[in-house]
C-alpha cells in the first residue's frame, strides 16, 4: 500500500527549473491529484477489511495522517492524546507527519487512513477529478487559511502586486501555491507577468533567505517564523495573507474517509470532540501544549514553535465566526463564495456541491466545540 502511495506521488521529484503559472496550475493538478480511479480499487476491499477489523476491536484504531511535520499547530492534537480524550472515546490515536496540504486527501480516499487533515480546496479538485471517492471534510480547522505569499521587503515585496516582473518560489505540492491564481485574479495580477520557480519544500525558505526568489508561497506561520530562523530580520520580512486580499476561501480541515464513517458514526464524532478540546485546552495553556509537541519532536525549538502555534490560534484558528459559532462548522453562503472563485481559476468537470465536499453531520452537538 504504501509502494502504491509513493506512486501516486510520483512526477514532482525533478519539476522544471520555471514556469508560468498557468502550466504550472495543470501540471500540479495532474500530479498531485492524479488519477485516484486506478489505485482506488485496488486497494479498496483490503483497506475496507483493516478499517473493518478495527472497528470491530475494544477500541477503534484512528490513525490520523497530518498534513505537515510535528510542529506547534499540531500540538492540540498530541494534547488530545496526552490527556486522555480520544482514549475516552474509545478510540487509539496514532499521529503521521505529513508532507504538504494535499498529502493525506489519497491517503484517507484510499483507506489507508480513516482521518487526516487537509486543505479544503484541494479536496473540492481531487472529488472533481474522481467522482465518488470515498472522502470528504468533517470539521473546519483552519476557518481563516494560513495561505499566503512571504516575501522580503529588501527585494521590494510589500503588497500583492509587488510581485509583478520578480520571481516566485512555489512548491509544487504546497496548499497557498494551489490557491495563488485565485489572489492573483482578486488583485488584478496577470498570471503571465510572475516566473514560478518549482522547489521543494526543504529549499523553500532558504533560497528567499538568500535572495534566490522575491517571495514564496507557503503557510504564514511556517514559511514566515522558517525564515526568521534563518537570519532575516523580522522588519524584513513581508507576510501577505490571501485571505486579507479578497480571498474567501476555508482552510484546512479533518477529512474522514467516508465509508469508514458510515460504520463507525460515533468514532468519528468522538474523534472531532476530543479535536475540540485538545484545541480549548491548547488555547487555556499553550505553554503545556507545546511540551506535549516537544515529547514527539525533541529537535524542535520549543520558542519558536510556541511562537508558530501562536501565529495560527490567532490569525487562521480562533476567528470571531469560531468564537460565536463553535469549532468545526462552515458558513454555507462563504463556502458558496469559495466555490465561485474555485470557479474562476479551475474548471469543474461536474457541477460543483458543498455538500460533496464538507458534511457537518458527525460534529458533536453537545456543545464541546464552543471555544469559549
Amino acid at each position: 500500500m504504501l509502494i502504491l502511495m509513493a506512486c501516486f506521488r510520483v512526477g514532482v521529484a525533478n519539476p522544471p527549473r520555471s514556469l508560468d503559472l498557468g502550466t504550472a496550475i495543470v501540471t500540479v493538478n495532474r500530479v498531485i491529484i492524479g488519477d485516484f480511479t486506478m489505485i482506488r480499487y485496488a486497494i479498496a476491499s483490503f483497506a475496507a477489511a483493516l478499517l473493518m477489523g478495527s472497528a470491530a476491536s475494544a477500541e477503534t484504531a484512528m490513525p490520523f495522517a497530518l498534513d505537515w511535520k510535528f510542529e506547534g499547530p499540531a500540538a492540540p492534537y498530541f494534547v488530545a492524546i496526552d490527556k486522555g480524550y480520544f482514549t475516552a472515546e474509545g478510540l487509539t490515536v496514532e499521529i503521521t507527519e505529513g508532507a504538504g496540504s494535499l498529502d493525506a486527501i489519497p491517503k484517507v480516499a484510499t483507506g489507508a487512513f480513516p482521518v487526516g487533515f487537509a486543505d479544503i480546496n484541494s479536496l473540492m479538485k481531487f472529488l472533481d477529478q474522481n467522482p465518488g471517492a470515498p472522502v470528504t471534510a468533517v470539521m473546519m480547522i483552519y476557518d481563516k487559511p494560513p495561505f499566503a505569499m512571504v516575501g522580503r521587503k529588501s527585494l521590494g515585496i510589500e503588497n500583492p502586486a509587488d510581485i509583478v516582473g520578480k520571481v516566485l518560489g512555489a512548491p509544487p505540492p504546497d496548499g497557498a501555491w494551489a490557491q495563488f491564481p485565485i489572489f492573483a485574479a482578486e488583485n488584478g495580477i496577470d498570471m503571465a507577468s510572475v516566473t514560478v520557480e518549482p522547489v521543494g519544500f526543504p529549499v523553500r525558505e532558504p533560497m528567499l533567505a538568500e535572495g534566490k526568489v522575491a517571495a514564496v508561497t507557503g503557510f504564514s506561520f511556517t514559511s514566515s517564523l522558517n525564515v526568521k530562523r534563518l537570519g532575516v530580520p523580522a522588519d524584513d520580512i513581508s507576510v501577505i495573507l490571501m485571505a486579507d486580499h479578497g480571498v474567501a476561501l476555508y482552510g484546512n480541515a479533518v477529512i474522514v474517509n467516508t465509508d469508514f464513517a458510515k460504520a463507525n458514526p460515533a468514532a468519528v464524532t468522538g474523534f472531532l470532540r476530543a479535536v475540540a478540546m485538545g484545541w480549548k485546552d491548547t488555547v487555556a495553556d499553550p505553554d503545556a501544549a507545546i511540551a506535549s509537541l516537544i515529547t514527539r519532536n525533541p529537535a524542535a525549538d520549543p520558542a519558536l514553535e510556541a511562537e508558530r502555534l501562536s501565529l495560527a490560534i490567532k490569525d487562521n484558528v480562533m476567528t470571531d465566526w469560531v468564537m460565536t459559532n463553535g469549532l468545526g462548522n462552515i458558513d454555507a453562503a462563504r463556502m458558496d463564495k469559495a466555490i465561485e472563485q474555485t470557479k474562476s481559476v479551475y474548471t469543474f468537470v461536474n457541477e460543483p456541491d458543498a455538500k460533496l465536499y464538507f458534511d457537518p453531520a458527525y460534529l458533536p452537538a453537545d456543545g464541546s466545540l464552543m471555544m469559549k
